[in-house]
């Protein structure tokens, strides 16, 4: 077997004392959602709440927090869903694993779209303008997206198939790591995803200027969806999973059903709106 070009030697985890530790990865992914809050806080601060009316009045930032925590039983869900049906022939045989919490894990797939579900149903109740703060949410979904798996390379979590690539990566260290078989060199999946989610926010900056999709409809996070799912499925090829429809794996499946609804979200959004946009162009002719 090649020699990965890529060690990784050292121990993940942090040990605080005898009785006591943490994984750095763990300790990183914490770091990341807090940048992210505070990413769309700062983004939420510059949103302005309405279109014509009370156009000095920005969003809540208050009302961030309560949204955030929506969406985290969505996402719970979504995720715990995904990971079911990756290994859907496990919970066949043994239903009651379904909703023990201490087997199996989370996937992302279903997770980013129940989640934003969920927390869009919490900003309806606040009554807070929906679009809006689904705007808001692209950019920093996006980056927790990214820098969340590249933080997996602390703890060699998305480890891809065997590679004897010269940018293969293989943990020597004493562990335990997030994949199995880590000394194995392989590809590092979780850094091109990270890559290619970093790709995505390069196109969905500029995308955020295109008045349609800056507008209350959310259309921005439908974009931001829409090449998150890009990403998954073309990273995807890199996996480990094995091939459940055709080529694709089960969670490269569940992100082509994401891409759709991104794409379907999206075009909802970019749908011309003769009137809205009419009146939208006299209160920009007024103000100038």
């Amino acid at each position: 077997m090649p020699l990965a070009v890529i060690t990784i030697t050292f121990d993940p985890v942090l040990r605080l004392s005898d009785t006591s530790s943490v994984r750095y990865e763990t300790v990183a992914l914490a770091i990341v959602l807090l940048l992210g809050l505070l990413v769309a806080a700062w983004i939420a601060r510059r949103t302005r709440a309405g279109e014509l009316e009370d156009q000095g009045a920005h969003l809540r930032t208050d009302d961030l927090v309560f949204i955030s925590v929506g969406a985290v039983p969505g996402a719970v869900i979504g995720g715990r869903l995904g990971y079911v049906l990756d290994h859907l022939a496990y919970y066949q045989a043994n239903p009651g694993a379904i909703l023990d919490p201490a087997q199996g894990g989370l996937t992302l797939s279903l997770a980013v779209p129940l989640g934003m579900l969920t927390g869009a149903l919490i900003a309806r109740l606040l009554g807070a303008p929906v679009g809006r703060w689904l705007n808001v949410a692209a950019l920093p979904v996006l980056f927790v997206l990214g820098a969340g798996k590249l933080v997996g390379v602390l703890g060699a979590t998305g480890q891809g198939a065997l590679s004897d690539g010269p940018w293969a990566t293989a943990y020597t260290g004493p562990g335990p790591w997030g994949s199995l078989a880590a000394d194995l060199p392989a590809h590092p999946s979780q850094v091109y995803e990270g890559v290619a989610v970093a790709l995505a926010i390069a196109v969905l900056l500029p995308l955020g200027r295109i008045r349609p999709l800056r507008g209350g409809d959310g259309g921005l996070l439908f974009a931001a969806l829409t090449l998150w799912a890009v990403a998954r499925l073309v990273v995807g090829l890199t996996w480990r999973d094995d091939p459940v429809v055709g080529p694709l794996g089960a969670e490269q499946a569940l992100a082509l059903i994401v891409l759709l609804i991104g794409v379907v979200g999206l075009a909802r959004s970019v749908r011309a709106r003769p009137s809205e946009t009419a009146a939208n162009l006299d209160a920009e002719v007024q103000a100038a």
